[in-house]
């Protein structure tokens, strides 16, 4: 049995419409064209199609028995249609992301939420963890990218660094926040909230407090930045933080001043060497590099 979907698309007009003619101009094509269809796809499944009564043409019970088949199919490559175009304008599909956990409740949500509000048809996966496994993810393709600290190299990786600006954070009522500026001289004695021992960011950190002389008087360490800032907001300590995650607390019980010298955080967006590459995470990735602008060392809409 051989046939051709314009010969399913001729029969389905013609039983809808009960004519030839108006068959034809729904298909967009000449009447004799119509009928050449139709005796085709009869020829090819044996079975008389329509017959006529009062100028109508009805379908056989065969016929109509045919039909509700032909029009699951003709459905099914409707919506495969509507699929393929909805892939290539990128407003369907999976989207899988990796990140820290401080990411996954401070930035992305938002960013997210108005990344899928102009993409109905795409489900997201959002999954925070340690920078260690991210990077097994994205090796494995587990993941389309993932969000970490900065991080070494891996042949199986892509990688793009962004570097972050730093920032002080205080509570509301001390007097640091009556400075426009705070160095590591400022920070002298003072209790300070700071990110894991072993992080670059934090060798880097200690490298500027003994460039001013200083000796930084650690007092609680912490893995995500957003604690040291909810700690600093309930009125305990300072902290030295990436302007991003600041940000969340802009609103709060704290002020935030700039921190010299410049002491850089460094995101990594990593995606897979290999395979096949989302589009889907590309238009995300353009959309989050975006939002990091007025974060970013140098530039000029920095709020800090």
């Amino acid at each position: 049995m051989k046939f051709r979907l314009r010969q399913l698309e001729a029969f389905q007009a013609v039983a809808r419409s009960g004519s030839m003619t108006r068959a034809a101009k729904t298909l967009g094509v000449s009447q004799p064209a119509v009928s050449r269809l139709l005796s085709d796809f009869s020829q090819a499944v044996s079975v008389d199609l329509f017959t006529r009564s009062e100028g109508v043409l009805v379908p056989t019970s065969e016929a109509r028995y045919l039909l509700s088949e032909v029009n699951r199919v003709l459905d099914s490559l409707k919506h495969l249609e509507d699929l393929n175009r909805d892939l290539s304008e990128r407003t369907a599909g999976h989207l899988r992301i990796a990140c820290l956990p401080g990411f996954a409740t401070m930035h992305l949500p938002h960013l997210l939420a108005d990344f899928l509000d102009q993409r109905p048809g795409v489900r997201l996966t959002l999954e925070p963890d340690r920078p260690e496994r991210i990077l097994d993810w994205i090796i494995s393709h587990q993941y389309d990218c993932g969000l970490t600290d900065e991080f070494a190299s891996h042949p199986a990786v892509e990688t793009t660094d962004v570097p972050i600006r730093t920032v002080c954070v205080v509570p509301r009522n001390s007097d640091l926040a009556e400075r426009d500026v705070i160095t590591p001289t400022d920070l002298r004695d003072r209790k300070l909230i700071h990110t894991r021992r072993d992080s670059p960011f934090f060798k880097r950190l200690t490298r500027a407090f003994s460039e001013y002389g200083v000796e930084m008087n650690s007092w609680v360490e912490v893995r995500q930045f957003a604690t040291a800032c909810i700690m600093v907001n309930k009125g305990h300590g300072v902290t030295i933080v990436s302007a991003l995650d600041a940000e969340a607390f802009r609103h709060q019980d704290v002020e935030i001043r700039p921190f010299e010298p410049a002491v850089e955080h460094r995101l990594t967006v990593l995606r897979p060497m290999s395979g096949n590459r989302s589009l889907l995470a590309l238009d995300f990735l353009d959309m989050f590099m975006d939002s990091l602008a007025p974060f970013r060392v140098g530039s000029p809409s920095s709020r800090y």
